[in-house]
């Protein structure tokens, strides 16, 4: 049986109505898991305009052989800083925001297991985003060199050494991924907590929301990869200041020890970053396909082999250091065997589709674009898995081709997707339709326009971390090409960000659920109030608000 109390809740004009430096203040010292969820969202944007404002001035550079328009130093900086941004400070804290605000919704709670350590994560997040920025004009010290940290975002010894860093520009990383991850060890040990113990009557682990498993296995996954990674930057800390020579090889340290700890992290962050974005999807595509969606008990399980899986394929990402056959053959066995559940998720989306009376309103829009995208580069990354094709093409563009169609393809597509598919459920009004599908097909367009070219440009021996390239070996026509898809991102983007600032105030009413779906958080009103429920609901299904409306489908067929 479901049960689904009503909520009254203040308007939007009663919040308005309020002075300014009141509701600052709110929003300052709140701990309510919606607002956080906003903050952290909205603040992983502006890192994503800031990291984005990096690459394109990298694709300038890259645009025409032995071009001039950055230094090699400067190159290096926005290379750090760009891959540093995009994974600490874009794609983390997006992901744990959307789900610090759509978890409790989902599963009947009125806000996390931990309010205040839920604020006090966020405010960690945002405070080592800014002292990693800060570095531009503190980093300098007794050295007078060059201010942004310049040793990549994988920070590879020896590079961090102070022979070759000299300056505390990689201080400044380390100290502010480090404070920076505390803050996600904090989100991921509440979305644990949450999911685990506040879920409302009726709802079994197999009755929750695809969502909130992939949040499950993520907080698991945040707390066993940040450890290994917060460790590595305390040594290298060490290394730095104090004497210490745990990556020095001519100290009887191992820079290859380093590698081990950041890609321990590194690849399950991959996952990190990819589980929500298959939860958005896992959402959005049964409701705009109107059917339920196919195979729920193995997505389950596909997800929790995912968690499992990926603790044990990190080693892929260092087949050229000559770790020996047997342990090659082991990675690579590995990595062919995560591919085996990620499989599964598609051919379940597709499922789900298939037969299905398709929307394509824009959150399926790009939920669709996600599929695509992510199917190519799993298959490329298939490619990487085998050893000797690797060895040819590790740390070419091939590599670089690759990972994008994995993170930006696939979780910057998802987010967008879910941002407009859940922004009338937070601000209450409806994005523009026509923008927001001018805006998809402008990055849809622009995004193949950058990266699939660097797939080619790879093969034909194009180079990682370089800032220029030498004329007629081939390369000038796929670097162009890449480069000339960077103003039709830049231009979805920014639709996509001024569609959010239009539609906050002259959107079209939402209403409670404008897209007929069928989970909690749609069951409430839009925006929700800060307690979520007057009384915490009782659910018999999966799909409770179906239930609730279509008593007659007990199936949950959309027919």
């Amino acid at each position: 049986m479901t049960t689904l109390p009503t909520t009254p809740a203040e308007t939007v004009a009663d919040r308005r109505a309020e002075p300014l430096s009141a509701r600052l203040h709110l929003w300052a010292i709140t701990v309510d898991h919606k607002r956080l969820g906003i903050m952290y969202v909205l603040s992983g944007l502006v890192f994503f305009l800031v990291g984005g404002l990096e690459a394109s001035a990298m694709r300038a550079q890259l645009a025409r052989p032995g071009n001039d328009l950055v230094s090699p130093e400067v190159f290096n900086q926005l290379f750090t800083m760009h891959g540093t941004t995009m994974v600490f400070l874009v794609g983390m804290p997006v992901l744990l925001g959307m789900g610090n605000y759509l978890i409790p919704l989902m599963i009947g709670a009125r806000d996390m297991a931990f309010p205040r350590l839920n604020a006090f994560g966020f405010w960690l997040f945002l405070f080592g985003g800014l002292l990693l920025y800060y570095s531009y004009i503190g980093a300098q010290g007794l050295y007078g060199t060059s201010a942004a940290p310049d040793v990549g975002w994988f920070a590879y010894a020896p590079l961090t050494d102070r022979t070759f860093s000299r300056g505390n520009s990689t201080d400044y990383w380390i100290l502010g991924i480090m404070v920076s991850g505390f803050g996600s060890i904090a989100t991921g040990a509440n979305l644990v907590a949450t999911i685990l113990c506040m879920r409302c009557r009726g709802m079994t682990l197999m009755r929750m929301p695809l969502m909130a498993w992939m949040m499950l296995v993520v907080g698991v996954l945040v707390l066993t990869a940040l450890g290994p990674l917060t460790a590595a930057q305390v040594m290298l800390l060490f290394d730095r200041n104090l004497g210490a020579h745990f990556f020095d090889p001519q100290e009887g340290g191992s820079a290859i020890l380093w590698q081990h700890f950041f890609w321990f992290f590194g690849h399950p962050e991959v996952y990190i970053l990819i589980l929500p974005a298959f939860g958005f999807v896992s959402e959005i595509v049964p409701t705009f396909s109107r059917k339920v969606i196919f195979g729920y008990p193995l997505m389950v399980a596909a997800t929790v082999g995912i968690g499992f899986i990926s603790l044990s394929v990190w080693a892929h990402h260092m087949f050229a250091v000559g770790l020996g056959p047997v342990l090659d053959a082991f990675f690579s066995a590995m990595t062919f065997m995560i591919a085996v559940p990620t499989g599964i998720k598609i051919f379940n989306w597709i499922g789900t589709m298939w037969g299905g009376r398709i929307r394509f309103a824009s959150p399926m829009l790009f939920a669709t674009g996600f599929v695509a995208m992510f199917v190519i580069g799993g298959l490329t990354g298939i490619m990487l898995a085998m050893v000797p094709f690797d060895w040819q093409v590790s740390d070419s563009y091939f590599v670089v081709g690759h990972f994008h169609y994995v993170l930006f393809g696939g979780t910057i597509f998802a987010i967008f997707g879910a941002l407009h598919y859940w922004y009338p459920k937070a601000v209450g009004r409806m994005l523009n339709e026509t923008i927001a599908k001018w805006s998809f097909w402008l990055l849809f367009a622009g995004f193949n326009l950058t990266f699939f070219p660097m797939h080619i440009s790879g093969l034909l021996g194009m180079p990682r971390r370089i800032y220029t390239f030498q004329p007629d070996r081939g390369l000038e026509l796929w670097n162009l090409l890449s480069t000339a898809g960077v103003p039709l991102q830049a231009a979805g983007v920014l639709l996509i960000v001024w569609n959010l600032l239009r539609s906050h105030r002259k959107g079209a009413i939402a209403g409670n659920d404008p897209w007929d779906a069928w989970t909690l958080e749609w069951a409430t009103t839009s925006p929700p109030p800060e307690h979520n429920f007057d009384e915490p609901p009782t659910v018999g299904s999966r799909r409770p608000l179906w239930d609730l409306k279509h008593p007659e489908d007990p199936d949950g067929r959309y027919e």
